[in-house]
């Protein structure tokens, strides 16, 4: 049998390509061919990237994923009273860094549940720091309590937690119960607002500075510089060895003028009421006590202050931030007499002759102004007007002067402007004049506005700071030196001197002693014994007389004040004294005698310290006497 294949290819045994296969295997090739070329691209790119354009960006990247850098927090300078006792410390404690770099943002709400913080509260503070590289890590808590570190310490495994580091820190430990608080201030994160002011320029978002009083005016020389630690990590973020140190510089300490003893004095004097008390010395501005009541806990600003703790300060009608030493803007009443008897003696207005008869008041301009002895006085000179404090015998004095008059020896005093202290957000207070009302209100000025001004009232303010600076600078003679709460000897400025006639001044000082020491005057309960103490009462209203007879009167009841100084003849200290509500100047008066009698009473301490000290250097020191001075018998 025989086969025969009938076929046109000549190869018979050779597959058929089509056209089409042909397309496809070629498409193929040149998808890889192109893969390749991209592949390559990519690898030279990146090359070109890692090598050439930004080496250093990318070297400092890898090195992070075995070294790391741990910040020292440098601890703030300590705050000492003037004889070196701390008044203000640092304590040990954690804070929690928090790695962004790390950052799972699924964990945020466990780290906020665990730190008792707010989640959006936290959420927002990662926020803040958006703008900044991711590699900066953030401390999201100062304050961990032991509960807290506990929790770190549960959660931190690099393999679920690698976000949270404990660093060690030094947070600031303030007095108890606010002693000093508005005078030492507090610390806290720095704000957006003063990352844009010029002092602080410098710093960092998350740093830490002083926020009010002593720890804001001097946050240069309290401030430390941080130092850092650098160290090799495996990759399950445990420390394997230590490259190296940089030891954090410690802030400077600062030393104040405070005297602790007669601080605390202050303060207890105070309990219960709102005002103020500030203690200085006239001689060379050194303030020795400053409270403000109510106060508040620095200690809660130390760790961040709680949402709730700020919400209920601000809320606090009594205002306990305000430092109302320095801010408390009020009429002086007749605290401001000793003053008006200066301008009206060096003004030639009045002289010892000068006499008014009071019978309970004085009508000036039609309008009726009382005395607040109903039944009046009598006749009445000079010395007698301010120890008894008389108002219509001043009525008929700034009658005579006019408001210009009165003005300018007030502003000569120190008072309608800032005395400059080293605190932050100082008042200035006011002392009006007809140039003042002119351009304030676009009003001339009455004589009859002069009436109230003359006895402390009116427009006329003052900060219990102004007024005991005011007083006691007039009673050395009219010599004021700059208030100041921080001992620097090599700052020490020249004081502000008027000539005034020492027979004015030595008038103006037997009318003050008369307050504290004659029968009648108003303020005898600051009488001390063995010591002269000079004072002036004051009764300010804060709110007009027709206002008074509502219920709002029963609630803004009249302010009293107390200024004094001791001892009469060459003042060591000056003391005002402000019982918001308190209703009458002698109810402040007891307060000045307590914070003059400590500081006596250290003085004598001090005194009877050093003198018994020279004793035993005088004494002859001979060796032991009777039994154990005979010599030892060998058997």
């Amino acid at each position: 049998m025989s086969l025969s294949l009938h076929n046109d290819d000549p190869h018979p045994l050779t597959p058929v390509i089509r056209d089409e296969d042909t397309k496809f295997a070629a498409g193929r090739i040149a998808f890889f061919q192109y893969l390749a070329v991209g592949v390559f691209l990519f690898l030279i790119t990146s090359f070109w990237e890692l090598q050439v354009r930004d080496p250093e960006r990318y070297s400092q990247a890898a090195e992070r994923n075995r070294i790391k850098s741990q910040p020292i927090l440098a601890p703030r300078g300590k705050i000492l009273d003037r004889d070196g006792r701390v008044i203000v410390d640092n304590r040990s404690s954690y804070s929690l860094l928090l790695s962004r770099e790390h950052l799972k943002r699924e964990h945020i709400r466990t780290i906020a549940l665990g730190l008792n913080m707010d989640y959006e509260e936290l959420e927002s503070r990662i926020e803040r720091f958006s703008s900044r590289p991711e590699y900066e890590s953030i401390i999201i808590k100062s304050e961990l309590t032991p509960g807290e570190v506990a929790f770190v310490e549960a959660h931190r495994d690099p393999e679920t937690f690698p976000e949270m580091e404990l660093i060690h820190a030094q947070r600031r430990l303030y007095p108890k119960d606010g002693l000093a608080a508005h005078v030492i201030g507090y610390v806290g994160e720095i704000s957006e607002a003063e990352l844009n002011e010029p002092q602080f320029i410098d710093y960092d978002q998350g740093a830490v500075i002083g926020k009010a009083g002593l720890e804001r005016e001097y946050n240069h020389v309290l401030m430390g510089v941080d130092g850092q630690r650098q160290v090799v990590v495996d990759n399950r973020g445990r420390v394997r060895s230590v490259l190296g140190i940089k030891e954090a510089t410690p802030g400077r300490n600062l030393q104040l003028t405070l005297d602790l003893d007669v601080q605390v004095v202050a303060e207890l004097a105070m309990q219960g009421h709102t005002g103020s008390v500030v203690a200085l010395d006239p001689r060379n501005g050194e303030v020795l006590a400053m409270v403000s009541t109510p106060s508040y806990d620095p200690n809660k600003f130390a760790g961040g202050i709680r949402a709730s703790d700020w919400k209920e300060l601000i809320s606090n009608p009594d205002n306990p931030m305000l430092n109302r030493a320095i801010q408390a803007q009020f009429a002086p009443g007749s605290t401001f007499k000793p003053i008006m008897a200066l301008a009206g003696l060096e003004s030639g207005a009045i002289d010892d002759d000068f006499r008014v008869h009071c019978p309970g008041g004085a009508t000036f301009y039609g309008r009726y102004f009382r005395c607040w002895e109903k039944r009046g006085h009598g006749t009445v000179d000079l010395h007698k007007a301010i120890v008894q404090s008389c108002d219509v015998y001043f009525y008929n004095a700034g009658n005579r002067m006019g408001v210009d008059t009165i003005a300018k020896y007030a502003e000569m005093t120190g008072l309608g402007r800032k005395t400059g202290i080293d605190l932050p957000n100082e008042m200035p207070g006011l002392v009006p004049s007809s140039e003042w009302k002119m351009r304030t209100f676009r009003q001339k000025w009455y004589a009859g506005e002069t009436i109230s001004v003359a006895i402390g009232q009116g427009a006329l303010t003052v900060t219990p700071l102004q007024l005991a600076y005011s007083i006691g600078g007039l009673a050395i003679g009219g010599v004021w030196h700059r208030p100041h709460l921080v001992k620097d000897p090599e700052k020490v400025e020249k004081p502000r001197i008027a000539k005034i006639d020492p027979a004015v001044v030595q008038k103006i000082v037997a009318g003050m002693y008369g307050v504290v020491n004659e029968g009648g005057g108003t303020g005898g309960r600051a009488r001390l014994p063995g010591i002269s103490v000079c004072g002036k009462t004051g009764t300010a209203q804060r709110i007009s007389n027709q206002a008074a007879k509502g219920a709002l009167g029963r609630m803004l009841r009249d302010n009293a004040w107390f200024v004094a100084f001791a001892p009469c003849e060459a003042p060591e200290i000056s003391v005002a004294v402000l019982v918001e509500g308190g209703e009458h100047g002698w109810l402040a008066a007891p307060i000045a005698r307590d914070v003059i009698k400590a500081y006596f009473d250290k003085k004598a301490r001090r005194q009877r310290q050093s003198h018994m000290a020279e004793l035993r250097r005088s004494v002859p020191q001979f060796g032991p006497v009777g039994p154990e001075a005979a010599p030892a018998v060998t058997p």
